[in-house]
């Protein structure tokens, strides 16, 4: 009767409306009947479900719905077969059980995958809607399981139906995230990250029948639809999750996202290529910004611990200009605990950096401890990135940015005096150019040095210093408008054909410096140190070009009288003048090599010297366990040896018979 197509509305509309009632009075029976019992069995639920389905889809306008679906009034409910079948379908799912909950929600998947519902999604997304806000709150985790398992199940249809289905979830996910989902919550992020990997695979075409390139683009768009709106989902599911459940999320979601050269990974990226395992960092750190969005950490130690910091920092090392800035934007989200990125926004000369009504606090002794672990660390990630080729406006200025944010949040006299160090070598850096950076680019470092500078003597407030800083800037204006950000930053910018190295007058110069911070509390010694990145095995996680030093040697003849010349050529063999002069390079070495580690432990603090030795420490410790690993091995066991493959761990036995015992043991 529900299913009636009798050709006259009016009677068809009085039937269907009959056969509505009849399972509405069914369902208020089940309450004191026998029937309760059995009427929850799937044999049932398969016919009464998609029989009130059927008959909701007349419902117009359902998109227009916002928030929890309006109850139907008494007179519609009498007139309206859409409207009935809607109140008893909420009747219905009122009065599921923690047992017989799924065997209700399942119909729904088999009757908008047999009538094609998920592609347009608008009745799909108003079905569950009423089934979230119908069902006790307790049992939302069932039906966000459910939509989960289907997504698995719909795995290898097209993007757009899975793209439905994705967008359900976020409607389920946004019901239930208001109040407990129960143990799902992994389980969510999991799911999800799965298809978004299996999504990347599919738009570059490892597992697409599609032949024609207008099919092939079609498919990558529509795959990029997917992508969105798995990011959207996660990204709002992780902003309504409280923040002790948001830590642990972001380091789930950090630890799927793969570095090049780790084999600890839990996304399988084997198969994908540089290309797809790119595309998948992109993903996964678009997911990890939209997560740590609005977080507000209370200890920064806590938020940015070495599990955390040192893959995201490893993943900035990457010759991809993309995902560096995911990663510095991740950093602002968490460093920035007072909102003051927004009044940051863009690199520039900030005439009074009083107008921007910075907020912060006194840092904390946490704050302090973190500098001092993970200080180095950062400065040498803002210096490396500085350097890279493809850098473009954006970089620079999150680069900026992420000075400046160190700067208010983090920053005692100590780390001030850092910064300054690394500020010089960035500008050192662009002087000498021992990396052979195009001059858009050394300009570029100049006037971000000279941008950071600027808000950093105004937030420190050294007379001395900021004079010195504004007479450079002012020298630069009339002479070198090149090295300020207003200029360099625009489209159309005339460059130098080369760098003057000695027009004193346009630098920040490391004994101005040291002289105006004297007498106010920073170590003029440190000062006087230059910066040097602590070496890491990072760049070996990173897939980084090796720079190779070569050392240029230089004859000078000198003149002299003929007999002279003539007893030095007698004398003088090919072999006596390659050794005098390895043997003086190798003494001028030896001596260059003991100043300067003399001058490191006399001038450069304990934290950098440390930082150094760990690291040394680290090296060492690797190379000598992949020694250990190739020289030694346990000899085979009747029991077989254990292999981990996938995250399955299997046992491969080894008979008897082809065992090798010694010889005295055989007999």
């Amino acid at each position: 009767m529900c299913h009636s197509c009798h050709s006259d509305p009016e009677i068809r509309n009085e039937i269907r409306i009959a056969g509505i009632r009849g399972i509405q009075g069914v369902v208020r029976k089940t309450v004191n009947d026998e029937l309760r019992a059995t009427i929850w069995e799937p044999q049932h639920m398969d016919k009464i479900v998609p029989s009130l389905l059927y008959n909701m889809q007349k419902i117009e306008d359902v998109d227009s719905r916002i928030g929890p679906p309006s109850s139907p009034t008494g007179g519609d409910k009498e007139e309206n077969p859409a409207v009935l079948a809607e109140n008893c379908f909420r009747e219905l799912l009122g009065r599921a059980t923690y047992g017989n909950m799924n065997n209700a929600v399942r119909p729904v998947f088999a009757h908008l995958d047999h009538h094609r519902l998920w592609d347009p999604n608008e009745f799909a997304v108003h079905c569950f809607k009423i089934i979230m806000y119908s069902i006790q709150a307790q049992y939302s985790h069932h039906v966000i399981q459910e939509i989960l398992g289907h997504l698995d199940c719909c795995k290898r249809d097209s993007p757009r139906v899975r793209a439905g289905i994705i967008q359900v979830l976020l409607e389920a996910v946004a019901i239930a995230a208001k109040g407990s989902i129960g143990p799902t919550v992994l389980e969510v992020f999991n799911t999800l990250l799965k298809h978004l990997s299996l999504s990347v695979d599919f738009e570059l075409g490892q597992d697409s029948d599609g032949k024609g390139s207008l099919n092939s683009r079609t498919k990558e768009s529509d795959e990029k639809i997917v992508q969105n709106a798995i990011i959207q989902t996660i990204g709002f599911f992780g902003s309504n999750l409280p923040d002790y459940q948001r830590s642990e999320i972001m380091m789930f979601v950090m630890g799927k996202v793969p570095v090049f050269g780790s084999a600890s990974q839990t996304v399988d990226t084997s198969q994908l290529g540089d290309l797809g395992t790119r595309r998948i960092q992109i993903m996964l750190l678009r997911s990890l910004l939209m997560v740590t969005s609005g977080y507000n950490a209370k200890s920064i130690m806590t938020v940015l611990s070495a599990p955390f910091l040192d893959p995201l920092l490893s993943s900035s090392l990457t010759e991809d200009s993309e995902l560096r800035q995911l990663v510095l934007e991740i950093l602002h989200n968490l460093i920035d605990r007072h909102d003051n990125r927004a009044k940051l926004r863009g690199i520039r000369i900030i005439p009074d950096v009083s107008d921007l009504k910075i907020k912060r606090d006194k840092i904390s002794r946490q704050d302090v401890s973190f500098m001092k672990k993970h200080g180095q660390q950062l400065y040498r990630h803002v210096y490396m990135g500085c350097k890279e080729v493809d850098n473009v406006h954006k970089n620079f200025e999150l680069l900026y940015t992420s000075l400046a944010l160190i700067t208010i949040e983090l920053a005692n006299e100590e780390v001030v005096t850092d910064l300054i160090r690394l500020a010089i070598a960035l500008q050192d850096t662009a002087i000498l150019n021992e990396d052979n950076l195009p001059m858009s680019h050394r300009c570029s470092i100049m006037a971000l040095v000279a941008a950071y500078l600027n808000f950093l003597s105004q937030m420190i407030a050294v007379p001395a210093f900021c004079q010195h800083i504004s007479k450079v800037i002012e020298t630069r204006t009339v002479e070198a408008p090149y090295f300020l950000p207003e200029t360099i930053f625009r489209d159309k910018c005339s460059l130098p054909k080369a760098l003057d190295k000695d027009d004193k007058n346009l630098f920040f110069l490391t004994h101005k410096i040291a002289e105006s911070l004297g007498g106010s509390g920073y170590s003029v010694e440190r000062l006087s140190v230059p910066y040097v990145p602590q070496v890491t095995d990072e760049d070996r996680l990173s897939r980084r070009k090796s720079i190779v030093d070569t050392v240029s040697i230089q004859v000078d003849i000198l003149p002299g009288n003929g007999t002279e010349d003539k007893v030095n050529t007698e004398e003088i063999t090919f072999e006596a003048l390659k050794k005098a002069i390895d043997n003086t390079g190798l003494e001028e070495q030896e001596k260059e090599k003991r100043r300067l580690v003399i001058e490191k432990f006399q001038k450069a603090p304990f934290e950098e010297i440390a930082a150094q030795c760990e690291t040394k420490a680290n090296l060492l410790h690797d190379r000598l366990a992949q020694i250990l690993e190739l020289t030694i091995r346990p000899p085979p066991s009747p029991s077989g040896t254990l292999t981990i493959t996938a995250g399955h761990t299997h046992y491969q036995s080894v008979p008897v018979y082809e065992m090798k015992f010694p010889d005295l043991c055989v007999y």
